[in-house]
């Protein structure tokens, strides 16, 4: 396991005061390492999980030839320059073989998904023909043998890999395993990450307002993330800006935690006191990165310890579970992945999509693409220094010569949260770029699925 400063002396030109979005990236591709436990999952609990090895097809997907339509099947060599006439001899319906002989000259009616009758290897769409009492008339030139027929195993061949290791769950791959009569999937476990806000000015929801203070969002927001991710959640809740406080935090979550995501005291020269137990506890990297929003991260590991009974920590949800039984269950010898994300509500959503994201799909042992960034064309100019990425909060629309616009959806400060619930994607202007003109493409990660 390298340690932080191992990693970074092997990333050339690594800056912890300028770090670039793509040097983060690649930093944390260097520190985080996929989880191995695994065990197989019912379908309708892995939405979500990851395959922790291929999913091999037991059968022939489609296990006959079949018909890609509503049509009649024939034999396909009988097709050629002139009209041809046949004579319909059966019906031919999905879910049993038609048991009957064709001779030259004749065809079945044949339903979609139905088993091709032997000697048949073309389908002729039911509303392409005239018909005659029993026989059916079929335009010249129409179409070649072998048309409109599904071949065996065409979709998944049986002994072939139908789902490959590291795949996300989704509901169409949910669909396919079920497709193969599989009632279970092999799946890693889930990734366990435990969360908390903190500052003494944080207020939990419940509690009266008072002077000074605010509420705390970046927790729902935290929590929303996870879940869409697939994580097993640990609300830890707010936690108080004292030494003793924080260190039973950490301790905690680093005992039962993959992950430990917090918002807030990670700022250059802030007075609170959640950098230097990160230090006390771990191996930590400060960084000032070259973005907008969410300049000042911090990331590392927090090692266990033991835990002293403490109060302090004050939280709306339930507790975490603290018996001696759930720390032995926690397969992480070496604690937990830390991610001290700012406390502004919309730079902690930036950060996490940017940077925690990717870690955690590679910890959850994903081996997913990025999600592709789509080009559209600016409604209007935006300022932007070259040095620094910048996240714009905007709203992505259909032009109606079909291509995409974009526009930002006001106040784009760290701390506005409105204009982030406005928006379906961040503009993302890379480190190099500049201003951007009206009508200049920008590039905009999506929203959909995500937040």
């Amino acid at each position: 396991m390298k340690t932080i400063a191992q990693i970074a002396a092997e990333l050339a030109g690594y800056d912890p005061q300028a770090l670039s979005a793509d040097d983060v990236l690649r930093f944390l591709a260097q520190l985080v390492t996929p989880v191995q436990d695994a065990s197989d999952v019912q379908l309708f609990e892995a939405l979500g999980r990851v395959l922790s090895k291929d999913v091999i097809s037991p059968l022939d997907v489609p296990p006959h030839d079949n018909s890609a339509m509503d049509g009649y099947a024939l034999d396909g060599q009988q097709l050629g320059n002139a009209p041809l006439t046949l004579q319909v001899v059966g019906t031919a319906f999905a879910g049993k073989a038609w048991q009957g002989t064709v001779k030259p000259g004749q065809c079945v009616k044949i339903m979609t998904g139905a088993i091709m009758p032997a000697g048949l290897d073309t389908v002729v769409p039911q509303e392409f023909v005239s018909t005659d009492g029993q026989n059916i008339t079929i335009p010249p030139k129409l179409l070649k043998a072998g048309d409109n027929r599904r071949h065996r195993g065409e979709d998944l061949m049986q002994g072939k890999p139908a789902l490959l290791k590291g795949a996300l769950l989704t509901p169409a791959r949910l669909g396919l395993a079920a497709s193969l009569g599989l009632a279970t999937v092999p799946c890693y476990r889930q990734l366990k990450v435990a969360y908390f806000s903190t500052g003494d000015e944080i207020l939990s929801l419940g509690e009266p307002p008072r002077e000074g203070a605010v509420y705390d969002s970046n927790r729902y927001t935290v929590f929303g993330l996870l879940t869409r991710l697939g994580c097993q959640v640990m609300d830890m809740g707010v936690v108080r800006d004292d030494p003793a406080s924080l260190r039973h935090a950490f301790a905690q979550a680093a005992m039962q935690a993959d992950a430990i995501i917090t918002s807030g005291g990670v700022s250059v020269g802030e007075a609170d006191h959640t950098k230097a137990m990160m230090k006390e506890l771990g191996d930590v990297a400060f960084w000032r990165i070259a973005m907008r929003p969410g300049r000042p991260m911090a990331v590392g590991r927090i090692q266990k310890a033991v835990l002293e009974p403490i109060s302090g920590i004050k939280s709306a949800s339930k507790p975490m579970d603290t018996s001696a039984n759930s720390y032995e269950n926690n397969s992480n010898p070496n604690g937990a992945i830390l991610f001290g994300l700012p406390g502004n509500p919309v730079a902690v959503m930036v950060t996490f999509l940017a940077f925690v994201r990717p870690a955690l799909l590679q910890m959850m042992g994903a081996t997913a693409a990025p999600p592709p960034l789509l080009k559209a064309r600016s409604q209007e100019a935006m300022r932007k220094k070259p040095g620094r990425t910048e996240y714009q909060r905007g709203w992505v629309s259909l032009a109606a010569d079909g291509t995409l616009l974009v526009k930002t959806t006001g106040n784009q400060g760290s701390g506005v949260l409105s204009s982030m619930a406005q928006a379906n994607g961040l503009i993302v202007l890379h480190h190099a770029q500049g201003n951007v003109a009206i009508h200049d493409p920008v590039d905009v990660l999506m929203f959909d699925g995500v937040i």
